[in-house]
């Protein structure tokens, strides 16, 4: 093939050779917002690799428009069900990709998940808490930032947050560094102060998180972006956003200081892993969104 033919294919995963080894990248390929698992391997990734050439060591995939776009997975394809649309979406160290998996190359390390969703509310999900302790562990988009855990009145749930970064071998910069990944931590009365954290308020569509708050209670929502399930008062939070393609924040919250202190004990893979969101009730985590009824 020759070099002009292989630089007009780059985009749609083309190479000038397997390259060398740059380690292991997580691939996880579940459905409906992660609640059905397809696929959870670890792969032995290339410099010339991307998510998309990923993939295909892995899974029976067809693309589009020259390669560059994922129609299906498995047999699994875009389409529509019952009227609402559904597609592929993929995630790198848990936030949404500014670019096509064909441009995104693996560095080594990263944690990759393709989900197949509903995406009749919103087809803008920047960021879920499924790939824990990404990207807090990994950075973004190949580049380490500081992680901050922002205390908004969040009493010892703060330093049980910080304790669970820490294991995971995340050093928590003091103070309110610059380009941060940042942790809130707090009552919702003080974590909504934040604009980003705000933005859940206005729903799934604004902010990619299903769910709100009414008083002191968390309300679940289902893919449909609909109230669902007003949860107790002791059920907290948490889940990631951003704001204006900003970096990811996470909310680690509830109504009251038990809901935090749930929130800020469910910070490890069993609680969070492939999920969007979660609600902590009673130690247990509820995904978010809830199944449409």
């Amino acid at each position: 093939m020759s070099a002009l033919l292989c630089a007009a294919l780059a985009t749609a995963g083309c190479g000038l050779g397997p390259g060398a080894d740059v380690g292991y990248v997580d691939l996880t390929v579940t459905r409906e917002y992660g609640a059905v698992p397809v696929l959870d391997t670890s792969v032995a990734a290339k410099e010339s690799d991307t998510v998309l050439r990923v993939l295909e060591g892995e899974a029976d995939v067809e693309t589009r428009y020259g390669g560059g776009f994922v129609h299906s997975i498995d047999g699994v394809a875009e389409g529509s069900r019952g009227g609402d649309p559904y597609d592929w979406f993929f995630y790198v160290d848990g936030v949404e990709a500014p670019i096509g998996a064909a441009g995104t190359e693996v560095e080594g390390g990263e944690r990759i998940w393709w989900d197949y969703r509903n995406w009749a509310v919103t087809n803008h999900v920047p960021a879920v808490v499924g790939s824990w302790p990404a990207p807090f562990s990994d950075g973004v988009e190949g580049e380490r930032h500081p992680v901050a855990v922002q205390c908004e009145g969040g009493g010892a749930a703060c330093d049980e947050v910080r304790e669970a970064l820490e294991r995971e071998g995340v050093k928590v910069a003091a103070g309110k560094p610059e380009k941060a990944l940042r942790i809130l931590v707090g009552p919702w009365a003080r974590v909504r102060e934040d604009p980003a954290a705000r933005s859940i308020e206005s729903g799934p569509a604004e902010s990619g998180v299903f769910a709100d708050f009414d008083s002191d209670e968390l309300v679940a929502l289902d893919e449909a972006g609909h109230a669902d399930k007003s949860l107790g008062p002791g059920t907290g939070l948490v889940a990631a956003t951003s704001r204006y393609g900003g970096l990811p924040v996470w909310v680690v919250t509830g109504g009251t200081a038990a809901a935090v202190r749930a929130a800020a004990g469910a910070l490890d893979a069993d609680h969070l892993r492939d999920h969007y969101a979660v609600a902590i009730e009673e130690g247990n985590a509820v995904p978010l969104p809830l199944e449409e009824r």
